[in-house]
């Protein structure tokens, strides 16, 4: 099975979007891939902000893009774009930092309005970055995503389904063949 990068780039520490991408995370993990998380805001703000290609973080992060076969990235939308943090560090990797690599884009959001921030504002970078293969993206609606107060996360049902959809592709698409994991599950 193949090594997945989850990489969050929300600035949140209560993120609904890294929420949603560690809920996902182990739908993958029970299909038998081995994910590993990234949440960008735990990088220093100082090497991001800074450019600073050689801070021991920023060098560890880049070796993660690396080792991994693919890569889900997940965002805020924030003004119609994914947010500032994630293109901080999509600005400090390497040109071809996804070159062959099969990438899920996610977003999350308040408005249907901002729909189309993955084709349009994200998209296009990971394409410049090298994606040997962009799946269908998918955008949800914050309303869709509630957080208990042990920081569990429960999707409504309709987008639980459609996740599960466009998870499982993106699973099928690494060579897993078809999911053992009801959708239910997701």
């Amino acid at each position: 099975m193949a090594a997945i990068l989850s990489v969050s780039g929300s600035p949140s520490a209560t993120s609904r979007t890294a929420r949603l991408l560690r809920h996902l995370d182990e739908r993958l993990r029970q299909q038998g891939h081995e994910v590993t998380p990234l949440d960008v805001r735990t990088l220093p703000a100082e090497a991001l902000l800074g450019a600073d290609f050689r801070h021991p973080a920023i060098t560890s992060a880049t070796a993660l893009f690396e080792r991994a076969d693919a890569v889900v990235i997940g965002t805020p939308v924030y003004k119609a774009a994914y947010s500032g943090l994630l293109k901080s560090l999509l600005d400090l990797l390497p040109q071809y930092a996804l070159l062959g690599k099969t990438v899920l884009p996610l977003a999350t959001g308040g408005t249907t309005a901002h729909v189309l921030a993955i084709d349009y504002a994200l998209r296009p970078v990971l394409s410049s970055m090298g994606a040997g293969h962009i799946v269908q993206g998918w955008f949800t609606l914050d309303k869709d995503l509630s957080v208990a107060p042990d920081g569990t996360l429960t999707v409504a049902p309709a987008a639980a389904e459609a996740l599960a959809r466009i998870t499982d592709g993106f699973s099928a698409a690494l060579g897993a063949g078809s999911p053992a994991v009801p959708a239910a599950a997701a």
